[in-house]
């Protein structure tokens, strides 16, 4: 059983103008061979979730710029600590996918001034390390909200303070989507608006960040504690700020 959501319309972009936006943003950058990797993440459980139909759009941009995208369903992920040893397939399928990813997009609604219950529980479920394995660190991330009332900052702000949390890269550009309801079609498509151009503007500046940073994913979370813990000393010869102070 996969947990994947499959998006509908892929390649339809109706509130885009192609014109204004380059299939190659990162171009130059680094290395855009194989196809960025970007795991999203959405914090509502309704059949119309506008949480979701953002992720969506904000899935058909990165496809559009040449990224490999996996929707997660969070429908059956258990409660931290509900049972034992995480041992779950849902958890087990989350931490598969965040392991796969290069970057995220998490996007949740605002409830009673902060994101839901469901957003957190997929972070939650995200462990720093697991077996030697780093499932957010070095990952570069983009944050983004609705809300049902007017504009507000708070859900991006905790998503911007948990993804500092989880050592990635978060970037600088977010998205905050007041009154969703109205932001949408019958279809579920977002229509034309000023919100929908900020999450073009945020998507693109992910994909640049992702290319940028994937080279040196490694070494932007290589620690001293770390190594200290783990008995790694620095190698003299290679280290080039161990040659600069000899």
């Amino acid at each position: 059983m996969s947990r994947l959501r499959a998006l509908p319309n892929p390649d339809h972009l109706p509130a885009l103008d192609p014109a204004y936006l380059s299939t190659t943003p990162a171009e130059g950058l680094g290395p855009a061979d194989p196809a960025p990797r970007i795991l999203l993440l959405y914090g509502s459980l309704r059949e119309r979730s506008f949480s979701r139909l953002c992720v969506e759009e904000a899935a058909r941009l990165l496809r559009f710029m040449g990224c490999e995208t996996r929707i997660f369903d969070p429908s059956d992920l258990p409660l931290t600590d509900q049972v034992a040893g995480d041992d779950h397939p849902a958890v087990h399928e989350l931490r598969e996918h965040a392991m796969w990813s290069e970057g995220m997009v998490w996007c949740s609604p605002e409830r009673h001034g902060q994101i839901s219950g469901i957003m957190k529980l997929q972070i939650d479920h995200l462990p720093l390390n697991m077996g030697g394995m780093r499932p957010t660190q070095g990952r570069t991330l983009a944050v983004m909200q609705v809300s049902g009332g007017s504009q507000s900052f708070n859900a991006v702000n905790t998503l911007r303070l948990l993804g500092r949390w989880m050592r990635m890269i978060t970037i600088p550009n977010q998205s905050s989507v007041a009154k969703a309801f109205t932001e949408f079609d019958d279809a579920g498509r977002m229509k034309p608006s000023a919100y929908y151009v900020r999450i073009v503007d945020v998507i693109e500046e992910l994909v640049r960040f992702t290319v940028l940073t994937r080279p040196h994913a490694e070494q932007l979370v290589d620690r001293y504690s770390e190594r200290k813990a783990a008995g790694t000393p620095i190698n003299a010869d290679t280290d080039l700020s161990a040659i600069a102070i000899r």
